[in-house]
């Protein structure tokens, strides 16, 4: 099953100085997320709690890329593995509030793409969080204005989005352009691309407008666009070896994994149970995905989104931790980040473990792992 690679510089990879996209956290930390009254999310009467313990938070964000959260939820895998543990639920919209959240301990463990998860660690001195687990790898195009930009020398010139200064996308494209032999200044987005950060919620309607000329997008921001006559101007897993690149990982605050480990083993056995569902069943596991959409933003995908898009993403529970090096490097690369201590920053010990007991393989922790 193929992996999933986290640009961890692509989804916020803020300055561990004082990149504006850290004043996010200020923010509020994520709305509750309504439950869907589903039998399948309910606690099973009878059912005993984990250590003793009534709830485990859980952060996610309302997007495909999450698909696991948003499956294992809605297919009540999650609830089933903490059997009288409740599941509780929270969504976001930006790494740095569910950062946050995770640190004011409003939530307990968070599906969350690489680069806020590195911002969080190096800002906290590698004391706030562990990454535990893979999800997804893949699910980010460069999508253009087929009229304007017919070939990659093309962008040269052009305006494209990006979905904010410092996250995941972001830096992926100012790598791309470096790597074009082109100049930008990361921070005002100017130089021979004009860098626009846009928010994916109101990207398309950008695009519509002719105030930019292409997007550096994950999914389903890009299929959006595809579907109001954009093109695929360039996959980014076609940049990386065997096609893969983490994109969203699991964190766990490092209090609650010390304090409750038996709970924390309990999600990701949700997490590899949901996985193995997903990619025995990709039809029903894509409706149910888009089912939960539309319990937490109010709205379901259409199919002409929803299809290309689900293809794209590829579900592991492989974290790919030898691409967070990698990544942190293009960010470094960048301006925007100060070359971290990422030693510590994984402990792939619970999923190796329930991986084991599934009779499923190990991962690897790339040498970044808890000595």
């Amino acid at each position: 099953m193929p992996a999933i690679r986290s640009n961890l510089v692509r989804r916020g990879i803020a300055t561990a100085v004082a990149l504006p996209l850290l004043a996010l956290a200020a923010c509020s930390y994520g709305s509750q997320s309504k439950s869907d009254s589903s039998s399948k999310e309910k606690v099973a009467a009878g059912s005993s709690k984990i250590d003793g313990l009534d709830t485990v938070k859980i952060g996610y964000f309302g997007n495909l890329t999450h698909a696991t959260a948003l499956v294992g939820r809605q297919e009540g895998l999650f609830q089933k593995a903490l059997g009288g543990t409740k599941a509780e639920y929270s969504t976001f919209n930006a790494g740095p509030s569910e950062i946050e959240a995770l640190n004011s301990g409003s939530i307990d463990i968070g599906w969350i793409g690489p680069s806020p998860a590195i911002n969080g660690f190096t800002k906290s001195q590698g004391k706030s969080l562990r990454i535990i687990g893979g999800s997804a790898s893949g699910g980010v195009k460069l999508v253009v204005d087929p009229k304007k930009i017919k070939s990659l020398k093309d962008v040269k010139g052009k305006k494209i989005a990006t979905p904010q200064l410092g996250n995941t996308q972001d830096v992926a494209f100012l790598n791309w352009i470096a790597d074009q032999g082109w100049k930008v200044d990361a921070q005002s987005g100017k130089g021979d691309v004009s860098v626009v950060r846009t928010d994916n919620k109101i990207t398309p309607d950008a695009y519509k407008s002719g105030s930019i000329d292409g997007a550096w997008v994950p999914e389903p921001t890009a299929s959006k666009l595809v579907a109001e006559g954009g093109k695929v101007l360039l996959d980014e897993a076609s940049l990386w070896p065997d096609k893969k690149f983490v994109i969203t990982n699991i964190i766990v605050s490092q209090k609650f994994l010390k304090e409750h480990p038996k709970v924390v083993e309990a999600v990701l056995k949700g997490s590899v149970d949901t996985n193995k569902w997903i990619n025995a069943n990709p039809d029903q596991a894509k409706a149910a995905a888009n089912a939960q959409l539309k319990v937490d933003s109010g709205k379901a995908l259409k199919a002409n989104v929803l299809d290309p898009a689900w293809k794209s993403i590829q579900i592991t529970n492989d974290p790919l931790a030898s691409t967070l090096n990698t990544e942190a490097e293009h960010a470094v690369k960048a301006g925007l980040l100060k070359k971290p201590d990422l030693n510590g920053i994984y402990d792939l010990t619970l999923l190796n473990k329930v991986l084991g007991a599934a009779g499923e393989s190990t991962v690897d922790d790339a040498g970044l792992g808890v000595k």
